[in-house]
């Protein structure tokens, strides 16, 4: 399958028009391809799709001159979750999760302080289970996601980063963890940029994971990612505050503090627009409650045509999905006036058509 993807895209097929994902995940490069320029060039989703009339339908109106809800290149903006968005969450947790117990867990070269790895221990049935955890494991498990990683470089995070993202995803066959975008949601980012819009990503995952995740395959820039950060400090700083150490660049380095992350969820999303794009999105896509902040912002008293997409994660043959959560998703979405996105009912493959659950 790859030679003939990769043969397509070398005689010029760049809208990939020509062929299907039938054997395996797509891998980075056949992500990376995915070129849409038009609405004859969608190839994942299925042709009833109607989330996908109405985007085409949104984009042609909002981009035509001569329309009345014409919006300026200056201001198509368009913002995307990515976990459970655009890429899986679902096997078993979000990936930055899913990391930490396996740095704790599984990496032989590193030694795990006591109270994580007992915490690991604990809690890992509970989430392969996909059971609830208790408030105080939460706050431990939120903490772990810095902690484990105190005193590393972001250069030597990010290079961690990409070395878990080789490793299998659990539950599902064929896919490995840099691969397991949603197709369809590639498409629709793909064909918004290639429409005059600038898309950004609006994340609770840490910044420099959804850099690495999204590096050279989505194309969304660096400086249009909106994420959860890190605390860092300096390896000479002590007890400094950051405000007056001087930093010295021959005798020490930045490194994770372990702190925890300053997180990036529900209404801090709509800070976080305001403080770095300085603009109101017209298109927002997620998938659950963190989300809520920016799919109601994009709508309140906005002064150009508007919409917000709600993903489903309702498929439970090609994904994890889970029945119950999904009705409930769709239900809040029609509540609140957010477009429903069913994977099972609209996407033609999610990851390609060999993924499947164990």
């Amino acid at each position: 399958m790859r030679k003939k993807i990769l043969s397509a895209i070398a005689a010029g097929l760049i809208t990939l028009g020509s062929f299907s994902i039938s054997t395996q995940a797509a891998s980075r490069a056949e992500i990376a391809a995915i070129n849409v320029q038009t609405a004859a060039d969608f190839q994942f989703w299925n042709y009833d799709s109607p989330t996908l009339q109405k985007i085409t339908e949104f984009v042609e109106d909002v981009t035509n001159p001569n329309s009345e809800n014409f919006i300026p290149p200056e201001d198509r903006i368009a913002t995307f979750d990515m976990d459970g968005t655009f890429y899986c969450e679902t096997a078993p947790i979000y990936f930055q999760e899913a990391m930490f117990l396996y740095r704790v867990l599984e990496d032989d070269s590193y030694q795990a302080p006591k109270k994580y790895l007992d915490l690991a221990k604990k809690i890992q049935p509970k989430v392969y289970a996909k059971e609830k955890l208790t408030p105080a494991e939460n706050k431990a498990y939120f903490e772990g996601l810095t902690a484990v990683y105190a005193g590393m470089t972001p250069e030597e995070y990010r290079a961690y980063v990409r070395n878990f993202m080789e490793t299998n995803e659990t539950g599902l066959t064929n896919l490995k963890r840099g691969e397991a975008f949603y197709l369809p949601m590639v498409e629709i980012i793909s064909y918004l940029t290639n429409n005059g819009f600038a898309v950004y990503i609006d994340s609770a995952c840490g910044a420099d994971t959804t850099r690495e995740l999204v590096k050279d395959i989505i194309p969304i820039q660096y400086d249009r990612i909106l994420a959860s950060d890190f605390n860092f400090t300096s390896t000479k700083m002590g007890k400094d505050n950051p405000h007056d150490h001087f930093f010295d660049r021959h005798k020490e380095k930045i490194v994770i503090s372990g702190k925890p992350l300053h997180d990036n969820a529900k209404t801090i999303k709509i800070f976080s627009i305001i403080n770095q794009i300085g603009k109101k999105p017209v298109l927002a896509f997620g998938n659950s409650g963190g989300d809520s902040g920016m799919l109601e912002y994009t709508l309140q008293d906005n002064k150009y045509r508007s919409m917000s997409f709600f993903v489903i994660c309702d498929d439970t043959e090609r994904e994890l999905g889970n029945p119950k959560r999904a009705a409930s998703d769709t239900a809040l979405a029609l509540k609140r006036g957010w477009n429903p996105i069913s994977m099972r009912d609209e996407f033609k493959t999610i990851y390609g058509d060999n993924v499947k659950k164990l």
